[in-house]
C-alpha cells in the first residue's frame, strides 16, 4: 500500500504563489496532481513520469504551474504561480503503478488526503 502525504496548501491572494508537496512511501510511481472545487468533478492538473520526468499539464495551468519530482526524497512538487480565484480547490496527489502518468483520474491507483488551496481576489 502506498501512502501519499500532501502539504503546502493555504490561503493566498490572487497573483501569489504556492508550492504543494507530496511525499510517497515505497517505490517510485508516475505521479499526478488533480483538484476538486466544491460541487465539481475532480479534474487533472499535471502529471510526471517516474523515470525521465516527462511532464503533462492541463490547459488551465500551462505557463503557471510546474510539476517536478525529487526521486531521492520520493517527493513530487507542484509549483503554482500567478494564482487565480478559479484555482481555489482541494488539490490531490495521486500515484499510478506505471511508468507514464495520464490525465485520467481513473488510471491512478493511490490518492492522498488532499490539501486546500484558496485564492482570494
Amino acid at each position: 500500500q502506498v501512502q501519499l502525504v500532501e502539504s503546502g496548501g493555504g490561503l493566498v491572494q490572487a497573483g501569489g504563489s504556492l508550492r504543494l508537496s507530496c511525499a510517497a512511501s515505497g517505490r517510485r510511481y508516475a505521479m499526478g496532481w488533480f483538484r476538486q472545487a466544491p460541487g465539481k468533478e475532480r479534474t487533472f492538473v499535471a502529471a510526471i513520469t517516474w523515470s525521465e520526468g516527462s511532464t503533462y499539464y492541463a490547459d488551465s495551468g500551462k505557463g503557471r504551474f510546474t510539476i517536478s519530482r525529487d526521486n531521492a526524497k520520493n517527493t513530487v512538487y507542484l509549483q503554482m504561480n500567478s494564482l487565480k480565484p478559479e484555482d481555489t480547490a482541494v488539490y490531490y496527489c495521486a500515484a499510478r503503478n506505471r511508468v507514464v502518468g495520464t490525465t485520467n483520474r481513473y488510471d491512478y491507483d493511490f490518492w492522498g488526503q488532499g490539501t486546500q488551496v484558496t485564492v482570494s481576489s
